[in-house]
């Protein structure tokens, strides 16, 4: 019987001022390979409040579809309640990091992610300055 194999990782990226989106798929399946699992899950969470995971197709029309929708969601020039105490002008950045959220997890099949054909895994920097995301990986699997 096979035993379950937990691995811990951290992937670091530099982020630009957001909404700014950087593929992260090959940084999670190296970490995969290292790993040794085969099946499995692995689960994602970017440490802070103004940054998110998602999936999306990573090619330049949909990232820029994706920071418009992000404006649109939660616009940099609205008036947050976030500004009257800390004056630092990134209200919107929590609000669009908090729709899109912190964390995903994602299945793990013959030792890499299982995505579709045009599925990558991205992270978000929402933040009015640039950023270097930590990203706590863990897998579990066998």
């Amino acid at each position: 019987m096979a035993s379950i194999i937990f691995h811990f990782a951290t992937v670091e990226v530099d982020l630009n001022v957001g909404p700014d989106i950087r593929d992260i798929t090959d940084d999670l399946n190296r970490i995969i390979g290292r790993s040794g699992i085969q099946n499995g899950q692995a689960t994602a969470c970017v440490v802070g409040s103004t940054g998110s995971l998602t999936t999306i197709e990573y090619e330049p029309g949909v990232v820029r579809d994706l920071k418009d929708a992000i404006n649109r969601l939660a616009p940099t020039d609205l008036a947050y309640a976030h500004e009257l105490a800390w004056h630092d002008g990134n209200g919107h950045s929590h609000v669009q990091a908090a729709l899109l959220g912190p964390s995903i997890a994602l299945p793990i099949r013959r030792g890499a992610l299982r995505l579709g054909t045009w599925q990558q895994v991205v992270a978000v920097n929402h933040d009015n300055r640039s950023r270097r995301r930590t990203i706590e990986v863990t897998l579990s699997g066998i």
